[in-house]
């Protein structure tokens, strides 16, 4: 297991909410954080068909394009009635022309697994893969899940993405509904960073 050691860290997202998430669980190491948006770094294409996959991509791509140890995210939600859907198509679900709009995927999630006639409780979980990856081709890969189930309609306007139609196992609220902090605390990207941290920066 590789350590890190730098003083910089460029974290392979255009996503402003991610990058923050990220830079506040590594504030504590006293690394500094930039983003790959920071540096206009182009948005790769994301081939594969599983998190790990096009987690590498991210991560290799920018630490290559920078010459920087590079951390990227892959990461979505797994509904178990429609197979793993949407998985890593995630944020493809929530696509349209003029942007990403996750109150339609949410609702095709719901409608999907109305359609279906799907028992409850409707289980699902989030999950997340981390790979850090630096300039010489060596990464690190990690993975979190945080289970729970899918509710409707949508409640809380916390978050991002599926948040809303998400309660995970042990609350009462949806991610949606909680404090942006708690849930960054407990969420399926916390459990891949207490790996990642105790592997690479502990």
């Amino acid at each position: 297991m590789r350590r890190f050691t730098g003083d910089k860290l460029l974290v392979a997202s255009h996503n402003k909410g991610k990058v923050e998430e990220i830079a506040d669980l590594l504030q504590p190491f006293g690394v500094g954080v930039i983003s790959a948006a920071d540096l206009g770094l182009p948005e790769p294409k994301e081939t594969e068909d599983n998190f790990i996959g096009n987690a590498r991509i991210k991560a290799h791509g920018a630490a290559q394009a920078a010459d920087l140890p590079a951390l990227s995210d892959d990461s979505g939600i797994e509904v178990e009635a429609l197979g793993g859907a949407p998985g890593v198509y995630t944020a493809d679900w929530a696509e349209t022309p003029q942007g990403r709009d996750f109150v339609m995927a949410m609702t095709r999630t719901w409608n999907e697994l109305e359609a279906l006639n799907a028992p409850e409780p409707r289980r699902a979980a989030f999950c997340c893969t981390l790979v850090l990856a630096w300039p010489d081709g060596h990464d690190e890969v990690f993975e979190g899940r945080m289970p729970g189930r899918i509710v409707w309609p949508m409640r809380g306007d916390q978050g991002h993405g599926y948040d809303p139609i998400f309660e995970p196992d042990g609350y009462d609220i949806t991610f949606g509904e909680m404090d942006r902090w708690e849930k960054n605390r407990i969420s399926h990207r916390a459990r891949a960073f207490d790996k990642l941290v105790t592997a690479c920066f502990g």
